[in-house]
């Protein structure tokens, strides 16, 4: 009973390697805080629905124009097209900035994760090597 209650206080005396969280920087620049922003919004269903909403609405305004002989799009969706070119040119570079913070910080987890594995590994192999010596005593 005394070896175990040697044991349980070798335990208790380890120290943790830090509060359990990975470290992250706290300083982003105004373009990453812009692209994380756009990439949460423009990755939502709400967008999704509301830009599908949208481009109904422009087709169903655009067709009825054209019906009634008052274009105001001389070519039926060119104005769309143009529209819709010019959101994927922008959103695409800052949709990608926003996956490079993303890896970035995944990065980082995996390196801290890989620190408390390495850690644990030498703490476990203490123990039983604590364990080892303590049975080597007693017989």
């Amino acid at each position: 009973m005394n070896f175990l209650k040697k044991e349980l206080s070798y335990l208790k005396n380890l120290t943790p390697l830090s509060n359990g969280h990975a470290p992250t920087n706290s300083k982003k620049t105004f373009g990453q805080m812009a692209s994380d922003k756009l990439t949460a919004g423009a990755g939502s269903w709400a967008f999704i629905i509301l830009f599908l909403v949208f481009l109904f609405v422009w087709m169903l305004v655009n067709t009825s124009f054209l019906i009634f002989g008052q274009a105001w799009d001389a070519k039926p969706f060119i104005m769309l097209n143009l529209i819709l070119s010019c959101l994927a040119a922008i959103q695409a570079p800052i949709i990608l900035m926003s996956q490079n913070r993303q890896t970035q910080r995944d990065r980082i987890k995996a390196e801290y994760d890989y620190r408390i594995n390495k850690k644990a590994e030498k703490e476990i192999r203490e123990i039983r090597d604590f364990l080892l010596k303590k049975n080597k005593k007693k017989k």
